[in-house]
């Protein structure tokens, strides 16, 4: 079940609001536990008992680790945590890649495949892994206390907003509200919620899914088929559907987890007016950096090393691993090594050359090759990276234009206009005050809501008029 469905818009949705709102607060927990578990067997039947059963084992361990006074078995309980959850993630997401690439090596000898069964992919798995390992570490670190009940613990990994799409909600982050967040769960949080939500649900439905049927398109076409001018619609165009699409979904949890008194972390900060590389890290799926900061790039080393290759090494290792979170194929361990590379760069001198040439400049710079990372993303494979990147850099000998409708050109404007919006003054002013006030006056909410429902409606129609409803995140 995803947001933008109508399902959860019609049914699933507005029954959980309604009861969550008439039950007092000490049962409102119970409520989205038991909704929440509902929402991912829905789309994951088969996986929700796994689910349950690590979350379970995983609590009791994580409970011996707190009482333990014992450095050495704590740090092996640690140990035993954090491999129970990234091997069942390296296993599930992971193992079909790995044979695959195993046979492909045997067959260049002349050695027979091995039999093997694919794996399917639990929804959301990359999401909720992350959030689990940040419960071992920030107990153990004592950053946090472990949660009282097993029930707890559920809640906080299978609390449906975020469950499937992010954003990475860490442990310290949220472990006191999951208790205590009563005055946080009040009427004017429910409607700054719906806005947010309907805002996130217009990103997906109403820009993202009409640029995604144009990106598809293009990325479907054959290299023959292919030429300069249709590989610079689709990738702009898959450029847009990717930041809409992701947040949106991001706006969607966000507006959900408000409703409900939750403060879930933001995810994006405009990445598209990135000054460079690492700008846009810390603008591009946040909690994701931060996350791999934190709990990977530190416990390298980070800075502190004294060798700046050992360091330019920790990025590298990081960016890697990053690429290989999004999806095991070999197009998302390029990506992750293509942007290392611009941070390494980045440390080195582009950082500094990019503030001599200017503010716009930098933009325009940063933008290009995030578009060029965003064709290694997006592709197939290897062979439609080369040859997509052909495309775009060689003009064509002939011309066939690849036309579309005036729709689409509409939504590409609009998608570029928001994406940029914040480079002026009027821009940010709007952002902050739609996005960060969190008491509104009668007439500014009567105005938020009559253009919510409007939105909401049009989404609505943009849902039922097409059966193009894309979730990009079943590979992550």
């Amino acid at each position: 079940m995803v947001f933008s469905s109508i399902i959860f818009l019609s049914y699933f949705f507005p029954i959980f609001i309604l009861v969550y709102s008439l039950l007092p607060h000490k049962y409102r927990n119970y409520w989205i536990l038991l909704t929440s578990v509902g929402f991912y067997a829905w789309g994951a039947p088969k996986f929700i008992f796994w689910v349950l059963g690590v979350i379970l084992v995983d609590f009791y361990i994580v409970k011996s680790l707190h009482k333990s006074s014992n450095q050495k078995i704590r740090r092996q309980l640690l140990g035993l945590s954090v491999i129970i959850k990234i091997g069942l993630l390296a296993y599930f997401k992971y193992a079909n890649f790995f044979v695959d690439n195993l046979n492909s090596l045997l067959n260049s000898f002349g050695v027979e495949n091995v039999t093997w069964t694919n794996v399917a992919l639990p929804i959301g798995i990359s999401f909720f892994i992350f959030q689990a390992v940040t419960y071992s570490v920030d107990v153990y670190r004592k950053i946090s206390p472990p949660l009282k009940t097993v029930g707890d613990y559920l809640l906080y990994i299978l609390l449906f907003p975020q469950l499937i799409a992010g954003p990475i909600v860490r442990f310290n982050e949220i472990s006191e509200q999951i208790y205590n967040r009563q005055n946080d769960d009040n009427l004017e949080n429910k409607l700054i919620g719906f806005y947010r939500f309907i805002i996130g649900l217009s990103k997906k439905v109403l820009i993202a899914n009409v640029l995604a049927a144009e990106a598809d398109a293009v990325f479907a076409m054959t290299e023959i088929q292919l030429n300069t001018y249709s590989a610079w619609v689709g990738i702009l165009a898959y450029t847009f559907q990717i930041y809409f699409d992701f947040s949106g979904y991001s706006d969607m949890a966000i507006g959900l987890g408000r409703m409900m008194g939750f403060k879930f972390p933001e995810n994006f900060n405009n990445p598209y007016i990135s000054l460079n590389i690492t700008d846009f890290w810390r603008r591009w799926h946040m909690t994701l950096g931060t996350w791999m900061r934190d709990y990977l790039y530190i416990p390298l080393g980070g800075n502190r090393v004294h060798n700046k290759f050992r360091i330019y090494f920790n990025l590298w290792v990081v960016f890697l691993i990053s690429g290989l979170w999004h999806g095991a194929a070999w197009n998302f361990i390029l990506w992750g090594a293509f942007h290392g590379f611009f941070l390494i760069l980045d440390k080195l001198f582009l950082i500094k050359w990019l503030k001599q040439l200017g503010k716009y400049p930098s933009i325009l710079i940063t933008f290009f090759f995030t578009i060029i990372g965003w064709v290694i993303f997006r592709a197939e494979s290897t062979e439609q990276i080369n040859f997509f990147l052909n495309k775009m850099f060689v003009i064509d000998s002939h011309i066939n234009f690849y036309w579309l409708n005036n729709k689409f050109w509409w939504i590409l404007a609009i998608a570029i206009f928001f994406a940029f919006s914040t480079l002026t003054k009027w821009g940010q002013q709007a952002e902050n005050y739609i996005f960060y006030t969190f008491s509104y006056s009668n007439k500014v909410h009567l105005s938020f809501f009559s253009l919510a429902i409007i939105l909401l409606l049009l989404s609505y129609g943009g849902i039922l008029s097409t059966d193009f409803n894309p979730f990009i995140y079943f590979r992550f």
